[in-house]
């Protein structure tokens, strides 16, 4: 039996992007990432997440549109090794008549019927909807907010969901 899928966000669960702007989280360092020239983006990293995704008993997957730049500038600071990511590139921010993110298709098919679970910020009834629609394995999608980022109610939530799936953390 494979290990299911952890699809990672970067933004809202990694990088509590929407916290207070003069208060950085506690445990979180602070890192200036130059994706486009001129325009330093600002970037909230808990140097211990890495560590803790690793012994939740998954296998970690990128679901970012930071997509293989979280292997350069993410990873490496939290802890994390290389790892594989979702491409989203020509779904990048589409909008959906059905209100499911532009996401959750590439992650279902990229998943190709292992069971997985998925933390983001910007999930909602539509994506889980179309999740239990077209994916016919046990999905968990964890909803983070992106004021706090991960939080130990998600790891809790992600350990509970690989131990009913029968997978040793």
């Amino acid at each position: 039996m494979s290990r299911p899928l952890l699809y990672l966000d970067v933004d809202g669960p990694l990088n509590p992007y929407a916290a207070q702007k003069e208060r950085r989280p506690e445990g979180y360092t602070t890192i200036r990432v130059a994706l486009e020239p001129g325009r330093p983006l600002r970037v909230w990293l808990h140097p211990g997440h890495g560590s803790a995704l690793l012994a939740l008993g998954y296998d970690l997957c990128w679901a970012t549109t930071w997509m293989d730049a979280a292997n350069r500038w993410i990873a490496p600071v939290i802890g994390l090794p290389e790892l594989p990511y979702v491409d989203f590139t020509g779904a990048l921010f589409a909008e959906r008549p059905d209100g499911v993110h532009w996401k959750t298709e590439r992650i279902v098919a990229h998943a190709a019927g292992r069971s997985f679970a998925w933390v983001d910020d910007e999930q909602s009834p539509a994506d889980e909807a179309f999740v239990a629609a077209h994916h016919h394995a046990p999905a968990l999608l964890r909803h983070v907010d992106p004021r706090l980022g991960l939080r130990e109610t998600d790891f809790e939530a992600l350990r509970e969901f690989a131990r009913t799936l029968g997978t040793p953390a």
